[in-house]
């Protein structure tokens, strides 16, 4: 099979996000003046950049991306399976005002490196500063931000490497699908 997106791919449900898949969820948290505390999970997430370190994601200008902007920051927290559910969630299109983490009972603190609520028990968190925003086609817009702190949670740590299997990080795949990663493989490069 193929298609152009812009002529229709002729199925019951559209395959694209099926085929650009795993992608990590980053449960984006954000502070806005008037409209209070957000918290939403996006899986057009990713690192971009680790010298300094970087990560972006990318939405519609609603909520998340319109508080990073407004505030110039925003943390990423990573999504568990035991927090699965509350991520789902916070997922709901729900009035600007509502605040996301009581909506799903979400426990919260505050970040040390900028003023943003990140989720209390996240396996790790990264707290942003926005460097970059581009407007991209439709409704999109890509929010890119630095690294100023980074929060591991202790049991995750093992022999000093963040260590995944410890909390099983959700990714997300096409239509209604998630996985969860509990097993991990290591491959050497090779030497030039």
């Amino acid at each position: 099979m193929f298609y152009r997106p812009e002529d229709g791919h002729g199925l019951p449900h559209n395959p694209f996000k099926a085929v650009v898949s795993p992608r990590p969820i980053g449960w984006i948290s954000s502070r806005a003046k008037g409209f209070g505390d957000n918290l939403a999970p996006y899986s057009f997430f990713n690192a971009v950049g680790d010298n300094p370190p970087q990560v972006m994601f990318s939405g519609d200008p609603n909520d998340s991306v319109a508080n990073a902007l407004a505030s110039g920051v925003f943390a990423v927290n990573v999504v568990e399976e035991a927090a699965w559910l509350r991520m789902n969630a916070t997922s709901a299109g729900v009035a600007r005002e509502v605040d996301e983490f009581a909506l799903a009972g979400v426990a919260k603190a505050e970040c040390d490196t900028i003023d943003c609520p990140r989720v209390a028990d996240a396996p790790a968190t990264l707290e942003c500063v926005v460097v970059h925003h581009v407007e991209l086609e439709g409704a999109n817009h890509l929010i890119v931000g630095r690294v100023t702190g980074m929060h591991l949670r202790d049991d995750c740590l093992v022999n000093g490497r963040f260590d995944v299997t410890r909390y099983v990080p959700v990714s997300r795949l096409g239509y209604m699908d998630y996985s969860f990663t509990r097993e991990v493989t290591a491959l050497k490069r090779p030497k030039a």
